[in-house]
């Protein structure tokens, strides 16, 4: 006889709490496989899809496009032919917390009723029984509320609204993050229930034609990591001017000999990591409980890709141990997975150094702000024709201003002197570099 298990949102990795969905891949009927993808996923860091441990067919779907749920909360129920088919034997276990090894304790039976609550996504049947959340309803004002995200529980209490009243939308009545924020958009400023409770200041009114934009998603995770490094980090900049002319003409002669392009961001990154080489303390992170600088043996370095979703950093592993060819195929292919929204969360973290090339906005300068928990970035602003004096004469040469923020913590500003100069330096000439080659 065929069993139903339910497949919870795994623990997607990197202290993720939540993932909205994006695309349902599967529909109620159909037959999966053990690791097919079922769900499209957005979280704070990237696009993923999820593959589901179980083989069977799909009894049930939880959730709208578009709704957010907290890891450990059901994404659908897959009725399994034999019941001594384990869920633990095929799956390849790809992502994190999944939790394929599941007590035979947690297996229900198809029953002809759907689960209380549940939410049944482009399907007329009955949805089975499944297994439910750890959550339980509210049987009664003042009883258990089914809630399963603090981020929910906070944003009601922020909200002054009593969740005892409040019907959820999800499996068993669980209620959501958008069943609070329906509920707060459809009673603005009105007290709700006993726990509401009084702002500490007046609150103005909504002005005409405001616009209000969650932070969440890629936005709310930059904001908090950018707050974060502004709180922990006692940073300071400085920057020097540098003529780029020599620079330019050694990428374009490069590329006129034949062979794959070499794009400047990569030549730049092999400055950042021949500088980080004489300059370690750069490429380190703070351990603050233990109150020690932890110097990396390797760069990983990242880079700022602005995409449609927002800002993201993604990672070349390894950038010490590459040349410009692999270096250049590499920023290619983070580049294009960060505009489709497909980097894995493997991609866009355990950075050591950031290189932040802001020029292609067409600016000059910037005074970025640390990528906690790394301990340096280096900016660089647009290469552009100026007078510049050259060989005792004025002339016109391409020039760029280069900027280093830079944890002082880790170090003094002689240290972060010596390594912009010593970038600006291979810029200027980039013979300079023959030497760490």
């Amino acid at each position: 006889m065929a069993q139903v298990l339910e497949f919870k949102l795994p623990d997607l990795g990197e202290g993720l709490t939540e993932a909205e969905i994006v695309r349902w891949l599967v529909q109620v009927g159909d037959v999966v496989a053990v690791d097919q993808p079922v769900v499209e996923v957005e979280t704070a860091k990237a696009s993923v899809e999820v593959p589901c441990p179980y083989g069977g067919v799909v009894t049930a779907r939880y959730g709208e496009e578009g709704t957010e749920l907290p890891v450990g909360a059901p994404l659908l129920t897959v009725a399994v032919g034999e019941p001594e088919a384990e869920p633990e034997s095929g799956s390849g276990n790809v992502l994190v917390g999944y939790g394929t090894s599941e007590a035979p304790g947690r297996r229900r039976r198809v029953r002809p009723t759907a689960p209380a609550g549940g939410s049944r996504v482009n399907g007329t049947a009955p949805a089975p029984a499944a297994s439910a959340p750890a959550a339980t309803p509210a049987e009664a004002p003042g009883g258990p509320v089914p809630v399963i995200s603090p981020l929910v529980r906070r944003l009601a209490r922020e909200g002054g609204l009593d969740l005892r009243g409040l019907a959820g939308s999800g499996p068993d009545g669980l209620i959501l993050r958008a069943d609070v924020e329906r509920a707060l958009r459809a009673e603005p400023g009105r007290a709700r229930g006993r726990t509401a409770v009084a702002p500490a200041a007046p609150v103005p009114a909504p002005g005409a034609g405001e616009v209000r934009v969650p932070l969440k998603g890629i936005r709310g995770a930059v904001a908090d990591k950018l707050s974060r490094s502004r709180r922990e980090i006692p940073d300071a900049t400085c920057w020097v001017d540098a003529d780029a002319t020599e620079l330019m003409r050694a990428r374009a002669a490069m590329n006129a000999a034949g062979g794959p392009k070499i794009s400047l961001l990569a030549l730049l990154a092999r400055v950042c990591t021949a500088a980080l080489a004489r300059f370690p303390e750069l490429n380190s992170s703070v351990d603050s409980e233990a109150r020690e600088v932890v110097q990396h043996p390797y760069v990983h370095l990242g880079f700022a890709a602005q995409t449609d979703r927002g800002l993201v950093v993604p990672v070349v592993r390894d950038a010490h141990a590459r040349d410009a060819e692999s270096l250049t195929a590499e920023f290619a292919r983070l580049t294009e997975a960060a505009r489709t929204g497909t980097l894995t969360p493997g991609e866009l973290t355990g950075g050591t150094f950031t290189l932040n090339n802001y020029g292609v906005f067409g600016v000059d300068g910037s005074t970025p702000i640390v990528n906690h928990p790394e301990a340096a970035m280096l900016g660089v602003g647009r290469i552009v024709p100026k007078p510049w004096v050259h060989e005792g004469e004025l002339a016109v040469r391409q020039v760029v201003q280069l900027s280093l923020t830079f944890d002082h913590r880790v170090c003094d500003g002689g240290t972060a002197g010596g390594f912009l100069r010593y970038v600006a330096d291979c810029v200027e000439q980039p013979a300079v570099l023959l030497r760490t080659l």
